[in-house]
């Protein structure tokens, strides 16, 4: 079959779109999660502290490769019958929302003890003093960190390709082994994670200037 470039960059733009989703998956699950986690990793209470450092450890310290294989055969030795989707969107959501845990964590710790003492004051419970006074201070200095992570949630979903999650790299090989031109497809798939990427880094680091600037 004789593959024209239209072809070639249709079926490539699909991929693109399915990497994106899966992005925005990964990025606003772990968002979630990643708020628990560092809400955790700030109680007072010693026991829950431990247990989301240990969650962070275990996803910062192990591969996310190795995380993907874990959800996708290991969930299935279960007796739980997995898609490579679902697989895939796990592994990410968990990994990120480990690492934005972490960046959180520096963020909040980052605002002066004093407001915290002075929220206390006003009797306002941790939560409150969170949600009211630490977080949206925290929030300024976030941002610039979380969109720069974002980067790394969008190239991580090219890992999925190895469990058979048809996304921008995995439709780039399949797309190579079909036309054997391997080298035009694969400058596309990059040119592909260029246009996600590279407007990202640049909000990362005007936001970064900005919010210190304005600072």
């Amino acid at each position: 079959m004789d593959f024209t470039i239209w072809d070639i960059v249709r079926n490539l733009l699909t991929g693109l779109q399915w990497t994106l989703l899966l992005s925005l998956v990964a990025f606003l699950g772990g968002g979630v999660i990643g708020l628990l986690v560092m809400t955790a990793r700030i109680s007072h209470t010693s026991a829950v502290r431990t247990l989301a450092r240990a969650y962070i450890e275990l996803f910062q310290g192990t591969p996310l490769l190795m995380q993907l294989f874990l959800v996708f055969f290991g969930v299935a030795l279960l007796g739980v019958d997995i898609s490579p989707w679902l697989a895939a969107a796990l592994a990410l959501t968990l990994f990120t929302s480990a690492y934005l845990a972490e960046i959180w964590r520096g963020c909040v710790e980052s605002i002066s003890n004093g407001q915290w003492e002075a929220s206390a004051s006003l009797a306002l419970t941790r939560f409150e003093q969170l949600r009211y006074v630490i977080l949206p201070q925290a929030l300024r200095i976030a941002v610039a960190p979380t969109v720069g992570f974002s980067v790394q949630v969008v190239k991580g979903t090219a890992v999925t390709s190895i469990i058979g999650f048809t996304e921008l790299t995995k439709t780039g090989g399949m797309l190579a082994n079909a036309t054997f031109q391997p080298f035009m497809v694969y400058g596309f798939v990059a040119l592909g994670y260029f246009l996600l990427c590279y407007p990202l880094s640049l909000s990362a680091r005007y936001l970064e200037r900005r919010l210190h600037a304005s600072a």
